[in-house]
Parts: C-alpha cells; sequence; structure tokens
C-alpha cells in the first residue's frame, strides 16, 4: 500500500492546477512564516469502523498539523465525502482548510490571512 501511495502522491505533484501553483508560490521553501509545506503529501488515517484509509492533501504543515485543500469544480459533486474525511481528520487531530479555486485567483492575500488566523500569527 505504502508504494501505491507514494506513486500516487508523486504523480499529483507532476500535474499541478492552476491555483496549486499559485499557492505553493505563497508556501514553498518556507516563506510563509518560515513554515514547512509539503506537496500532495499521503496522510494517513482511521475510519470508525477501525480500518486505515489514506488520502492525498493538496498541501500539509506537519508544524500545526495543517491541511490545506484547494477544491476545483469536482468538489462540488463530492461534498459529503470531503466533509466525512475532513470530520475524520479533525477527531484525529488534524486543522482542515478548504479553499476554492476562485478564492485563490481571487484573493490569495485573503487566503493567507485565513491561514495566518488559524495558526495564530
Amino acid at each position: 500500500m505504502k508504494n501505491q501511495i507514494t506513486t500516487r502522491s508523486r504523480t499529483l505533484r507532476k500535474i499541478p492546477t492552476s491555483a496549486e501553483k499559485m499557492f505553493w508560490r505563497c508556501v514553498r521553501n518556507k516563506v510563509f512564516h518560515n513554515l514547512k509545506f509539503l506537496r500532495q503529501h499521503p496522510i494517513v488515517f482511521t475510519i470508525p469502523n477501525g480500518g486505515i484509509k489514506y488520502f492525498i492533501a493538496d498541501f500539509y504543515c506537519h508544524e500545526y498539523k495543517l491541511i490545506i485543500e484547494i477544491d476545483g469544480s469536482i468538489h462540488t459533486e463530492q461534498k459529503e465525502y470531503d466533509e466525512f474525511r475532513t470530520n475524520i481528520l479533525k477527531k484525529d487531530g488534524y486543522i482542515v482548510l478548504r479553499f476554492t479555486n476562485d478564492e485563490i485567483f481571487s484573493n490569495i492575500a485573503w487566503v493567507m490571512k485565513e491561514i495566518e488566523k488559524v495558526i495564530g500569527c
């Protein structure tokens, strides 16, 4: 399973969306409050029946257990799944922030301020 996750993460890193590219420029190389962010990072979590699942976070900051998801149009069709996954991750101590592509493109400064509010900067 680990090999499969790693391969999928690497594939996703090679084909970022335009919104992911824009956000990455704002956080890569510790330029955002000296925090290390990872792209397309696998997160392993337990589901209510005790099983283990994983998903690949668009961006992850280990220092705050902060997951940033940048949602394109597909996410309007899978709101229930996203909400289910977010609730499980929160129970495991993760902070999950979701932004739309439109929010990234139209007001990246606001997005960064929202992240600062959550991490207390």
